[in-house]
């Protein structure tokens, strides 16, 4: 049998074949802009040959308390320069990074630290009473080494040794060493669990190098951006940009919190040219006051996730002369796995038809293979004609490994060789999909399927409506019908009969909320509003306006 000769005599050594890992971008930036502005907060300036030296003190202390392959250190930590310089200074250990949700409840903590088996937890004193709480629910808790944030709010210490102390106790000249295997676990990430346990993404080196260069790609970052960090960095590892950043060389302008003064002062003190969020996010700042936005004549590029955005956020955000983006992903994926990649005749329409355009999920990250719309039974391709709906699934380089210790849901996950997303959606002629609803969250009433989402858009147009989101609410006639919890605007009213009458005017009959409550939302950290809670709410006859 002959051979192949582009195989034969030329076969993968260490000159022509490296393990792909993000932790590379650290050590190159360093050395080729060691004096380039890596990290601001508050007074703290910090540049890139600073930030790989603590990281490799980080690495090295890590080690020295036999952390190693396969470990778990977890972080209990917001937007501060002690969580980026942990997406470096753990995996360069060999160990896995875990990062906290740092809204959730003791008893989730408890669980996740449990089953990630974390042998070290590096929390903010700000939480430091839920994990004080954790930590006493556990029969095995991790070491505990506390940051001192001069910024944080009042809070115990609890561990053995507080963070700056444990970085200076590494050695500034770790010599680590990247993945043999670029299919090592780098990060766990847990899913927000609204029934039952919550599972655990595995994410690998290779993924996290191709999503954090395919953020620079997609979005059409130039070197050095300066970015925000609105989105929390637990968050799908903060959608990889904190390797994307030191890929980028640039800045991060770090924040504890999401608050529309701090975020427009920061864009003005700092030049911010990037920031991601989720749809409350934009919505938050398109309400601002108009005098917070004063003195920002530059461009802002934005990224919008986490939720299908409104077409009314769309048209804000560009009313305030941002540039924003719609990506889609989960957890799952790295994050952001599609984009809606823009047209330049998209330009010449009417802003209304733009934003819709520019709110359909799009097509596939350029580092990602392959997003496609299948009927999840028979798993073949839905009809591109922006009807027919199916399941979003995706599948290539920028797909989770598998959820920890939980192969039953991993099988589920990959049945028929793509990964599920439960996003219901259609595919336009064009190749472009557009999410219709959650599997669980369509409304079947009298038989015909009400997309949530299609309803939401409408209410986000209504001028008082800062906030909505749509349920199903059981029915005696038809099954179910649409029930809407609003939250609104500030020093804004409007009745029941007024927002129906809204809808009417905007959407068949069939489709506009058969009641609607008044009040705040929940959320997650991340801004998506828990339709789980509202769903028991809606299906409660104790309901009423607050």
């Amino acid at each position: 049998m002959s051979l192949n000769p582009y195989e034969q005599d030329l076969d993968r050594n260490a000159a022509n074949f490296a393990a792909l890992s993000p932790l590379s971008f650290l050590a190159r930036t360093a050395a080729v802009y060691p004096d380039r502005l890596a990290i601001v907060h508050g007074a703290l300036r910090q540049t890139w040959q600073q930030t790989y030296t603590r990281c490799r003190q980080l690495a090295s202390a890590l080690t020295q308390r036999g952390i190693g392959l396969g470990d778990t250190v977890a972080v209990m930590l917001p937007n501060t320069p002690p969580m980026i310089e942990a997406h470096f200074g753990v995996p360069m250990t060999g160990a896995v990074l875990n990062s906290l949700n740092t809204r959730l409840d003791a008893e989730s903590i408890a669980f996740m630290l449990a089953h990630g088996s974390a042998k070290i937890l590096i929390t903010d004193r700000e939480f430091s009473s839920t994990i004080s709480r954790a930590l006493s629910l556990m029969q095995n808790p991790p070491q505990v080494i506390d940051v001192d944030d001069p910024l944080a709010p009042p809070g115990a210490l609890l561990g053995e040794m507080e963070y700056e102390q444990f970085v200076a106790s590494g050695d500034s000249q770790f010599a680590w060493q990247g993945p043999t295997d670029e299919w090592q676990a780098i990060g766990l990430n847990y899913t927000s669990g609204t029934t039952g346990n919550p599972k655990g993404v595995v994410v690998h080196h290779r993924g996290a190098y191709l999503n954090a260069v395919g953020n620079i790609l997609t979005w059409g970052m130039p070197q050095h951006a300066v970015y925000l960090w609105t989105l929390p960095m637990f968050h799908c590892n903060g959608w990889c940009f904190p390797w994307t950043m030191a890929a980028n060389a640039g800045v991060n302008v770090c924040l504890r919190k999401v608050d529309p003064a701090l975020i427009f002062d920061a864009i003005r003190e700092h030049h911010v040219t990037h920031y991601c969020g989720a749809p409350i996010v934009h919505q938050t700042l398109i309400n601002a006051p108009i005098e917070l936005r004063a003195g920002i004549t530059h461009t802002v590029h934005c990224l919008v996730a986490g939720a299908a955005p409104p077409a009314a956020i769309l048209e804000g955000m560009a009313r305030m002369g941002f540039d924003i983006t719609h990506v889609y992903g989960l957890t799952e994926v790295y994050g952001p796995a599609a984009v809606c990649a823009k047209h330049a005749a998209w330009d010449e329409l009417p802003l209304p038809e733009q934003a819709q355009r520019n709110s359909r999920q799009g097509v596939p990250y350029v580092v990602q293979e392959a997003m496609t719309v299948r009927d999840p039974q028979t798993m073949q391709p839905v009809p591109a004609d922006g009807e027919t709906m199916g399941e979003i699934m995706f599948r290539g380089n920028i797909t989770m490994k598998g959820y920890l210790k939980n192969a039953q849901a991993t099988a589920e996950a990959f049945a028929g060789g793509w990964f599920h997303t439960g996003d219901l959606a259609v595919m336009y002629p064009d190749g472009y999909v557009k999410i219709k609803d959650r599997s669980k969250d369509i409304i079947i009433s009298g038989g015909e399927n009400i997309s949530s989402i299609e309803v939401e858009d409408v209410l986000y147009r209504h001028p008082a409506v800062m906030a909505a989101a749509v349920v199903a609410q059981p029915d005696p006639k038809w099954g179910e019908t649409p029930c809407a919890f609003i939250e609104l605007k500030a020093q804004s009213e409007v009745t029941e009969a007024q927002i129906i009458e809204f809808c009417r005017e905007h959407m068949a009959r069939f489709k506009v909320p058969k009641r609607v409550v008044f009040g705040v939302l929940p959320k997650t950290s991340t801004g998506k509003i828990q339709k789980f809670q509202l769903r028991e709410q809606a299906r409660s006859a104790d309901a009423i306006n607050t």
